[in-house]
């Protein structure tokens, strides 16, 4: 069973007003979020937005230009050594080397962690076991396929036990078996571990992470768990609605349901029917007075009625349309 986290203890990562220059080019400007101890956290953001500075300066493998990043309550610029020792991190590119064998390379990076000899052996069968990865333990790295090579990064990241896991699109190019062994294996490590993931697979992000950072043009633009930032960026309801019958009058039928409850799109359905997307800026639940009012007219057949759901696509677009705009507008 996974231990609770400590909430007297300080956050796992704490950035406050982060900035990155380079040469009079802002990266990063102001940045500032937490992730608490156990959390799975995922970190969005278009390309160019400033996501991998921002996970270099976390790591300790890039100074920032201002601003206050901690691990564990220890400074990231003064306290750079301690730091490491309390981050696993796997960078989008994964240097690992071809020749030597998945065992042989594990011991020497627990080695260059300083896990004692002792605790080595056991501690990697653990790491080994965890990813999927015994069956491989005595193959050359080189020969392995890219989810296996994925594995191993991860097995690496989580060897010294460390209480802060970073990784950079972890799931890059793998397929979708692939993908899910990786995802469970993050699961794995919640309330164990504190995880910060940045992916532009985003429907992986929605089902591993407990919470969201997006960031665009080197800001933080929204965060919050999924189900909030559909609240706060999206709002209100929408429906999918499949009916047959004259609809002429729908519109003013939907107006006497909620006066916001409109059509925005429809498209042609099989056997008659026709499908109309509903949106309304009213988050109440609108199905049961909608079909009742739809049998009332007695003029409507209704095949099916259910209530959407944005997806953290949707989200993001949402969050990042409006700079993306600008952009375009000033191009």
């Amino acid at each position: 069973m996974a231990s609770l986290p400590d909430n007297s203890a300080p956050p796992a990562i704490e950035v406050r007003d982060l900035v990155k220059t380079y040469g009079g080019v802002t990266a990063v400007s102001r940045v500032s979020f937490t992730v608490a101890r156990g959390e799975i956290v995922g970190f969005l953001g278009p390309n160019g937005a400033g996501k991998s500075t921002t996970m270099r300066i976390l790591t300790g493998c890039m100074p920032a230009t201002a601003g206050h990043v901690t691990v564990c309550g220890h400074s990231v610029a003064t306290q750079t050594d301690e730091v490491k020792r309390l981050i696993g991190y796997m960078p989008e590119n994964n240097p690992l080397p071809e020749d030597m064998r998945v065992s042989e390379y594990l011991h020497f990076r627990g080695r260059l962690k300083e896990i004692s000899r002792k605790k080595l052996g056991p501690r990697l069968d653990e790491a080994l076991e965890m990813c999927d990865l015994k069956k491989v333990r005595h193959r050359i790295i080189g020969t392995l396929s890219k989810g296996y090579r994925q594995r191993v990064g991860i097995a690496e990241c989580i060897l010294a036990e460390p209480p802060v896991i970073i990784m950079d699109e972890p799931t890059i190019g793998l397929d979708p078996r692939q993908i899910l062994v990786v995802r469970d294996l993050i699961d794995s490590l919640r309330g164990r571990m504190s995880v910060i993931i940045s992916s532009h697979i985003l429907p992986e992000i929605e089902m591993t992470c407990d919470r969201v950072v997006i960031i665009n043009q080197g800001r933080v633009v929204a965060h919050g768990t999924p189900a909030q930032l559909r609240r706060d960026l999206l709002g209100g309801a929408r429906y999918e609605l499949e009916l047959a019958g004259p609809e002429q009058g729908l519109p003013a039928l939907l107006a006497r349901v909620e006066p916001t409850l409109k059509i925005v799109v429809t498209t042609p359905a099989a056997d008659g029917f026709r499908r109309h997307t509903l949106t309304s800026t009213n988050a109440a639940e609108l199905g049961e007075p909608l079909l009742r009012a739809i049998a009332a007219d007695g003029r409507l057949r209704v095949r099916s009625l259910a209530r959407a759901h944005p997806t953290l696509e949707e989200v993001f677009l949402a969050a990042t349309g409006q700079n993306w705009d600008a952009e375009r507008k000033s191009a």
